[in-house]
């Protein structure tokens, strides 16, 4: 459900200035392309950095865990066309899926393609990345949706010459499931192809690294006296409310973290045709 208005984006507003032909880097800028191929008119916009239901949190606490902030904005939505109902009764067939539209004429984004339950999204763009980058389709981040269930998928797309759908298993039987016009119904992040595969992961004892076991033994003391003053009632620890050396990107020793980001500043779609206009409102159900 979209809701909220008056969350400000932390997006870049202005233009990247790339050309068509160039589809790559441009000193530390990446171009990320999107050829439109028909309608209807899908806005692509950053996300915002926060959710309707976060701002409904008790003195919007959700806002202090810096991690999940930053993971809603890390991406550009792609917004619902249409207002729309999806039902699923159980089955496998394609006509399992009934769809209602409540708003708009046609072409509508959306129908029941592969059975199963599932809903397709139509995009209608052709997206392109610079050599060696892939694009992940994936649903909006910390978006809970009831009754459906966002499905990802990896696209090579600085070669590819297909578009790719944006796919919702829905897990409600029997009752409606809605998509409101303006709602995002994917979100699209850039990754270098290769990179994940070059991290070798290994388990390891903390004291193998003595300095990252002080650090976190001092943390850990950090916090329990933390907590020992909020439930004494200690004065200066409750005007402090939460500890904030995370989000300030600070050690307990007071060592600052290198590249600290509290924000995620996004370029804005170079439009000229208008059809993503910028969007400074919440998100959430």
């Amino acid at each position: 459900m979209v809701a909220d208005r008056a969350v400000e984006t932390t997006s870049r507003r202005g233009r990247a200035r790339f050309t068509e032909a160039e589809r790559g880097e441009t000193g530390d800028e990446l171009a990320l392309i999107a050829y439109r191929t028909g309608p209807p008119p899908v806005s692509l916009v950053p996300a915002p950095s926060t959710r309707t239901w976060i701002e409904r949190t008790d003195e919007r606490f959700a806002r202090r865990c810096l991690p999940l902030m930053m993971a809603c904005q890390a991406g550009w939505f792609l917004l619902n066309s249409h207002t729309f109902q999806a039902r699923w009764d159980g089955g496998d067939g394609v006509d399992a899926l009934q769809l209602d539209f409540l708003s708009g004429v046609p072409p509508y984004p959306a129908l029941s393609h592969f059975g199963y339950g599932v809903l397709t999204f139509h995009i209608p763009y052709l997206f392109r990345t610079p050599r060696g980058w892939n694009l992940l389709a994936r649903g909006p981040a910390n978006w809970p949706k009831d009754g459906v269930f966002p499905l990802e998928g990896l696209v090579e797309t600085d070669w590819a010459m297909a578009t790719f759908t944006m796919n919702w298993k829905l897990t409600a039987v029997g009752r409606p499931v809605t998509f409101e016009a303006g709602e995002p119904f994917c979100m699209v992040v850039p990754q270098r192809r290769g990179e994940l595969e070059r991290f070798r992961p290994r388990v390891t004892e903390i004291e193998a690294e003595p300095e990252v076991q002080r650090g976190y033994e001092a943390w850990g003391e950090s916090r329990e006296q933390f907590l020992a003053g909020l439930e004494d009632g200690d004065p200066e620890v409750v005007r402090q409310a939460w500890q904030k050396d995370y989000f300030r990107g600070t050690a307990p020793d007071g060592t600052a973290a290198p590249d600290h980001q509290t924000k995620l500043r996004l370029w804005e779609v170079d439009d000229l045709e208008g059809w993503c206009a910028p969007v400074d409102r919440a998100f959430g159900s």
